[in-house]
């Protein structure tokens, strides 16, 4: 073997006969500090690359999708129960939160996959074959899949019966996973893909009558339920499978920091009212024909009276739609309503309150409606600002109906109870108790019926969310109509 060239007349360098030498203590020394000063550089890299993502700016960026699950634009603005969770996180951060709407599943899993945002936010069941693909941060929360069908129409009894009935599902949807997996069981299975339209708007479709049956996820039926309650649940195809964000790998710290946030609002109540605004519509909550009433008298009765919910929700910045789900509550939009205990109006007045407030009139709907916004603005200024925004809204609502000082006893008692009295759920749990003589007694303003108040609330909530979702939706249904279209990229799966 040849060696390696040496410039000529350059020695050869015999090997050292006493064995190797041993580095001094200064050599080591300086070996040390040169790899604990490079470790600092490269730790101080990574997190520099990760406050350059999110942190650096002060921007935390979301993808997400635009369905009632999610996100939309209700009448006073963005709104849904991903991006209020979202938006939570972001203040909770310190971060401003940046918004990206794409059309669809797939458009999300790519967008993702292309790391092109800090979070994917669009209501994604974790399944094994996405965990393959993607970081996902905690569970959030649990959904069945399910099939649905319209009441009263033909529908699959069972998996076995589905082979006789054309199925259409979203693209890349867990559903097509789980479809696949059921697949060996039930060899006859057949099912076709759309990025064209969302659960949501094949609901809408089933609700139509233009296609037998669709599959959802149990929290995308229950909040839709509300906007067509003629639609049902067959059966169900899978078990319990948690809901989860998708979180971008380079952001190694993000999801311990959204854990703990999670287990912060879980435990505070915030989760629950969030949870509460858009789905207690639950079987136990739903009332199928005080649904289909209300909905017909959205079209029937509030053109007449929608004029002066949103002018006075202007003057008292309260949002119309809440004053509308209010007067419906109280008198189902009746301007002459009269009760036994002589509230009357569309707003349902006393006539001492209606003095107080300059209504001469209580069966003249612009009168009624000012004053009850009115009284509600002033309320509304009586609650402590301790409360967070929403839970404000819904003391004020729970003191028109119980009277404030029922609420300044209930909160007494939360502390008495060492609860914290600036949440409405604490409200929620407190406000019953109040019937009970052990409680009541000791208290300032004694008795009351205080789980009325609780139910007035969660009702109002509830017919506003569905009126929010009705108003916005007029014009998107008339858009839709039937653009029913199955993609040539998702054929029939035999």
């Amino acid at each position: 073997m040849s060696e390696i060239a040496r410039p000529k007349n350059h020695p050869r360098r015999e090997p050292d006969r006493t064995g190797s030498q041993r580095p001094s203590a200064n050599t080591i020394f300086s070996i040390l500090l040169t790899i604990l000063f490079i470790s600092i550089i490269l730790l101080s890299c990574e997190q520099l690359k990760e406050k350059k993502l999110t942190l650096k700016p002060g921007i935390l960026t979301v993808l997400t999708r635009n369905i009632p699950t999610v996100y939309y634009q209700g009448p006073e603005g963005e709104t849904g129960f991903e991006y209020d969770l979202v938006k939570n996180l972001a203040q909770d951060l310190g971060l401003k939160l940046k918004i990206k709407v794409v059309n669809s599943i797939s458009e999300m899993l790519a967008a993702m996959a292309a790391d092109n945002a800090d979070i994917a936010a669009g209501a994604l069941t974790r399944t094994r074959e996405r965990e393959r693909r993607f970081t996902f941060g905690p569970d959030y929360y649990t959904v069945r899949q399910q099939l649905v069908y319209r009441k009263g129409c033909d529908h699959p009894k069972s998996l076995a019966a589905l082979q006789r009935f054309p199925l259409i599902i979203p693209a890349r949807s867990s559903y097509a996973e789980r479809l696949q997996e059921l697949k060996p069981q039930y060899p006859y299975l057949k099912w076709q893909t759309t990025n064209n339209l969302s659960s949501d708007q094949l609901l809408e479709q089933v609700w139509l009558r233009k296609i037998p049956c669709t599959i959802v996820d149990s929290n995308i039926l229950a909040l839709n339920r509300r906007y067509y309650p003629e639609l049902k649940a067959a059966f169900s195809i899978s078990e319990e499978q948690p809901l989860a964000w998708i979180i971008n790998p380079k952001l190694t710290k993000l999801r311990h920091r959204i854990t703990l946030w999670l287990n912060k609002i879980k435990q505070n109540g915030q989760f629950e009212q969030f949870e509460k605004r858009y789905y207690y519509f639950g079987d136990e909550n739903f009332d199928y024909v005080d649904t289909k009433v209300f909905i017909r008298r959205i079209k029937s009765r509030l053109p007449q009276f929608q004029h002066p919910f949103e002018k006075y929700g202007r003057r008292y910045n309260l949002p119309w739609t809440l004053l509308a789900a209010k007067a419906y509550q109280e008198s189902h939009w009746d301007p002459e309503a009269t009760s036994v205990t002589g509230v009357r109006g569309i707003m349902m007045l006393t006539n001492t309150t209606a003095q107080h407030l300059g209504v001469n009139d209580r069966l003249d709907p612009e009168e009624s409606i000012r004053g009850g916004a009115k009284y509600l603005r002033q309320l509304l200024d009586r609650v402590p600002e301790s409360y967070p925004e929403t839970d404000r809204l819904n003391v004020a609502m729970a003191a028109y109906n119980v009277g404030m000082g029922h609420i300044y006893d209930a909160r007494r008692l939360a502390r008495e109870l060492h609860l914290d009295p600036n949440r409405w759920s604490t409200m929620e749990k407190v406000l019953p108790l109040l019937k009970q003589k052990k409680y009541y007694e000791k208290l300032k303003y004694g008795y009351a019926r205080g789980r009325e108040p609780v139910l007035y609330v969660n009702q109002t909530n509830n017919y506003r969310n569905i009126l929010e979702k009705k108003v916005g939706l007029l014009d998107r249904n008339r858009a839709i109509g039937s653009i029913l279209k199955i993609d040539n990229t998702g054929p029939a799966i035999q």
